[in-house]
């Protein structure tokens, strides 16, 4: 009986990759890339183009060490801004890749509301590289859940989508969509127009179930949705998962609002 001759490993991964590159290749051939913002083609998918990524205004050094808002001026390493002196929120610390603008707002309602996944990956690249130090520090991944009538009406959680592509950043970072559920249905925060009648909507709307909480005692847990806008729907959520014996909660979004005029969206 002859024995069955195989590729080694090295070359059959080779081969792999090749007719990998070529799909890749005639896909763009057929359908070339386009800007996620003017359509305009592009050399990479799921990207933008260097006058739309032009127009985003990312947020980095110098920021709020707890709150991520950015600085207009040099600041010394743990310098605060007057809103997390004011109030201090329950979480540890928030990032966000951009601020939440005209420019920022079409990519975050196109994955929101318009199925468009390509916008959600090019938002979780740019989380990454913003949230890179809560990405190291972090044991579990869990994304702001939806209400199961708001999900069913979606059809998809947008958080869940970006929480899980970030996960992907470490092999010990772990997703996990079932530790919080939104237990009370809700309005939409986009209906509110002030942070106080915000947080009132949202107190004791999510919770971590029963059997859930001996695999979250001790963890240090990244929180994530798509935008933060007064952050009341984030505080509550890392009340819930501290009151279930989370050892600390860090936040990480895609955009960040800095105008309280923006609440609604």
């Amino acid at each position: 009986m002859k024995e069955a001759h195989t590729l080694p490993s090295s070359v059959s991964d080779s081969w792999r990759a090749g007719l990998a590159g070529l799909r890749s290749r005639l896909i763009d051939a057929l359908l070339p890339p386009l800007c996620l913002a003017c359509r305009n083609p592009v050399a990479t998918p799921a990207s933008l183009c260097v006058a739309c990524w032009s127009r985003l205004t990312l947020i980095d050094s110098p920021c709020c060490d707890v709150l991520g808002i950015p600085f207009p001026y040099a600041s010394q390493a743990g310098t605060l801004s007057p809103q997390a002196l004011n109030d201090p929120p329950p979480f540890q610390r928030a990032r966000a890749a951009v601020v939440y603008d005209e420019f920022s707002a079409p990519l975050v309602h196109a994955g929101k509301y318009g199925d468009r996944l390509d916008n959600m990956a090019l938002m979780a690249r740019m989380m990454a590289r913003a949230g890179r130090d809560l990405l190291a520090w972090a044991d579990l991944v869990i994304p702001v859940p939806l209400h199961w009538r708001r999900l069913w009406q979606r059809r998809y959680n947008q958080a869940a989508i970006l929480a899980q592509a970030l996960s992907r950043q470490r092999a010990e970072l772990h997703f996990a969509p079932d530790m919080l559920r939104r237990v009370r249905a809700t309005p939409a925060q986009a209906s509110l127009s002030d942070a106080r009648s915000r947080r009132r909507n949202v107190r004791r709307a999510f919770s971590v179930p029963d059997h859930r909480r001996a695999n979250l005692r001790g963890k240090r847990i990244l929180l994530v949705d798509d935008v933060m806008t007064t952050g009341a729907t984030v505080r509550a959520c890392t009340e819930a998962l501290l009151g279930a014996g989370a050892a600390g909660v860090c936040v990480l979004v895609f955009a960040l609002v800095l105008d309280e005029r923006q609440l609604h969206i």
